[in-house]
C-alpha cells in the first residue's frame, strides 16, 4: 500500500475522477510518492497527523504532481515512481 492508500480501492470510490500522482517532502527530507483523487485533502490529512506513517515527519509540502484522467496510466506512473528507476528519475527531474 502506498502513501496514499490502495490504488484499486481509490478507483472504486471515484471511477471518473482525475487522479494525481504526487511527490511530497517533509522537513526532515523524507519523501513520499502516492496517488489520490483529492490532492488538497490528502496533503491536509498528512499534515494533520491522520496518517500514522507520515505523522511523525510533518509538515509535508507538495513538490510535484502529475494529473491524469486515465486511471490505469496514473496507477502505472505511481508504481513507476516507487521503483528504483522511478526514484532515480524523480530525484533527477522532479525534486
Amino acid at each position: 500500500m502506498g502513501a496514499f492508500g490502495s490504488a484499486a480501492k481509490r478507483m472504486q470510490r471515484a471511477p471518473s475522477a482525475t487522479l494525481c500522482a504526487a511527490l511530497l517532502e517533509a522537513s526532515l527530507r523524507m519523501q513520499r510518492r502516492g496517488l489520490t483523487t483529492d490532492l488538497k485533502q490528502r496533503l491536509a490529512e498528512h499534515n494533520s497527523g491522520k496518517s500514522p506513517h507520515t505523522a511523525q515527519f510533518k509538515p509535508w509540502r507538495l513538490v510535484t504532481y502529475v494529473a491524469s484522467s486515465d486511471e490505469q496510466k496514473a496507477a502505472e506512473f505511481e508504481r513507476y515512481l516507487k521503483s528504483g528507476s522511478g526514484h532515480a528519475f524523480a530525484n533527477r527531474r522532479l525534486w
